[in-house]
């Protein structure tokens, strides 16, 4: 075999260099329009683009759906564990999208959702986003969440990119 049959070392100097694979919040909010409170993700840990994501979420009492879901036992709402899987997929989804800040990404379907044990302050979920389907405006993923290892969560998401509402100006108060 000669040098030029031999496939291309990925480790030379010469070798186009790796699409970033983790991201800390501040770069999450960057890409996510989403904030406190309802920014479900804090840390990416692994990305393969457009196929796969892990996301982390460190659940914490002070988060303010524990005052009433429960007081005396507190578990996450899983609708807030989809959606934390919805994030992390929308953040593998708008990574590829040159006009994200003119995006949203938006729901369209939840399909097959099990919940498989509670989620409870002091947990860290570990969101696992695998895409079943990518489109250009459309993706359907596999979301399953973990904590220590055994599944708490699972669904298939399915999101849209839309186009962002324009802001509209500050109107001018009227004179009393």
């Amino acid at each position: 075999m000669t040098d030029s049959e031999r496939e291309p070392q990925t480790n030379s100097p010469q070798a186009p260099e790796a699409a970033k694979q983790t991201m800390d919040v501040v770069e999450i909010m960057s890409i996510l329009p989403h904030r406190y409170p309802f920014l479900l993700i804090d840390r990416v840990v692994e990305m393969e683009r457009k196929q796969r994501i892990v996301a982390i979420k460190n659940v914490t009492f002070n988060e303010p759906h524990f005052q009433g879901h429960f007081p005396d036992y507190p578990i996450m709402p899983g609708v807030l564990i989809v959606e934390a899987i919805a994030q992390a997929g929308g953040a593998l989804l708008l990574t590829e999208i040159p006009d994200r800040a003119d995006k949203l990404m938006v729901f369209t379907g939840i399909d097959n959702a099990k919940f498989r044990r509670p989620v409870v302050p002091g947990d860290q979920l570990r969101i696992e986003v695998t895409v079943l389907q990518w489109r250009s405006r459309a993706v359907k993923m596999l979301g399953i969440a973990t904590v220590d290892g055994k599944v708490a969560c699972e669904a298939t998401v399915m999101c849209q990119l839309v186009p962002r509402a324009a802001k509209k100006p500050a109107s001018e108060v009227p004179a009393e």
